[in-house]
């Protein structure tokens, strides 16, 4: 729509309503604000909504990977050809067996649960960048050493070098019943992945090692599987599945973990439904405005049809108006979210200490700090809907102007 020199001029005078007119600027900024507000709400939710998502995706799948094959009973017998099996399947891109079990840890008369996670030397490394104490290099198949996560670490009040005392219920067999094992590792290196559960509860160490303790011989309790895509998994397993029918189970990421992916996409799709009618109040907004506009200027826009003025050009200078106020408010909406975003962590914390109370809990959240990760889809479909929901509150309004009838409004001038 391009707007000749006289339309654009009129149009421009419409935007900048003079100081008889303060209602009309009043009103036309509370418009401004509100699009703005919803639009950085919209930025904002929705880029912490896929930020939490994303974010839990790449910490589990990086912990657990996309699949796991499990034995039935939890002891996968001769796994070295299961995992040449899985290894060769195309889309596999790494495969690697593991030993998880929940036991008991304890300290100087404090006790926690704790899963114990014997891994092989290649994947204790993967955890090297998530090391804030210590060294990982002293976890070596035989040493009595393990690394512990930084929760756990407070929880039980453990130091570099002092011994955590892993209790497995499964012990020696003794006329006076079963005698749980009890076995002392030193702590060599404490981790921080940003997982509050697996902070708070893993025990790192070599599976040779964490056979010995589990009194499992040479058997494991799973192969770890990542593929080239996690939204691809299923159908990459599916022969897996089929070759070991019978003798193990393959589960998934989604799996695994359904009932949180699947609540964080109802609350993510709810969110946004939400926070779009904050944006049709925003365009409502812009119709009061735009109809206050033509009632105070009825006099104006006879004058002008009477010069000549035609009703295209009229409904071009409101539509042009009333637009302008909604591009305005979008942009000024995408810089205020942008802002809140990269300072999100830091408005967290301002917020937490001022009304001392804890917004952001590890335990509740999973996660150590607010997520971020902005769709660039998502952000064009929020300006879209804004900028086209201000475009149609203008037609009103602008027919209005345009059917103005100059005889009428001129008679008794």
């Amino acid at each position: 729509m391009i707007l000749s020199p006289f339309e654009w001029s009129i149009a421009k005078r419409y935007m900048l309503p003079g100081r008889s007119e303060a209602v009309i600027a009043l009103v036309a900024g509370i418009s401004i604000t509100v699009v703005m507000l919803s639009v950085a709400m919209l930025v904002i939710v929705m880029s912490v909504m896929n930020g939490f998502r994303a974010e839990l995706l790449d910490r589990i799948t990086g912990l657990n990977g996309h699949a796991v094959v499990q034995a039935y009973g939890g002891r996968l017998e001769n796994w070295q050809e299961v995992l040449e099996e899985v290894r060769e399947t195309p889309g596999v891109t790494r495969a690697s067996p593991l030993i998880e079990q929940a036991l008991m840890g304890s300290y100087n008369g404090r006790a926690d649960a704790i899963f114990v996670r014997g891994q092989t030397q290649e994947d204790i490394d993967r955890l090297r960048a998530n090391v804030i104490a210590g060294d990982l290099a002293t976890l070596q198949p035989g040493s009595m050493n393990v690394a512990i996560g930084s929760r756990l670490q407070q929880n039980l009040g453990l130091r570099l070098g002092e011994t955590i005392t892993i209790i497995n219920p499964q012990g020696r067999v003794t006329p006076f019943g079963t005698v749980p094992r009890q076995v002392g590792y030193t702590v060599t290196a404490v981790f921080e992945v940003g997982l509050y559960d697996f902070d708070e509860r893993f025990v790192v160490m070599p599976i040779p090692n964490a056979q010995t303790l589990l009194l499992t011989g040479d058997s494991i309790g799973m192969i770890e599987v990542q593929t080239r895509d996690a939204d691809e998994v299923d159908a990459i397993m599916a022969p897996i599945g089929q070759q070991l029918s019978g003798r193990a189970i393959v589960t998934n990421w989604q799996q695994m973990n359904a009932s949180l992916f699947e609540a964080l996409q109802v609350e993510r799709v709810a969110m946004f439904f939400a926070l779009s009618i904050i944006v049709l109040v925003a365009a409502f907004n812009i119709l009061s405005s735009l109809v206050m506009l033509v009632r105070s200027k009825t006099r104006d826009i006879a004058i002008i049809r009477t010069m000549g003025a035609t009703r295209r050009s009229l409904m071009k200078i409101f539509v042009t108006t009333g637009s302008v106020i909604g591009v305005m408010g979008t942009v000024a909406g995408l810089a205020l979210g942008f802002l809140v975003l990269f300072f999100r962590n830091g408005i967290v914390t301002f917020l937490s200490t001022a009304f001392g109370v804890e917004l952001w809990d590890p335990s509740v959240r999973f996660l150590t700090e607010l997520p971020s990760k902005t769709d660039p889809f998502e952000i064009l479909m929020i300006m879209g809907m804004a900028m086209g929901l201000s475009f149609l509150a203008t037609l009103y309004p602008a027919y209005r102007a345009s059917n103005t009838d100059p005889v009428e409004v001129l008679r008794y001038e």
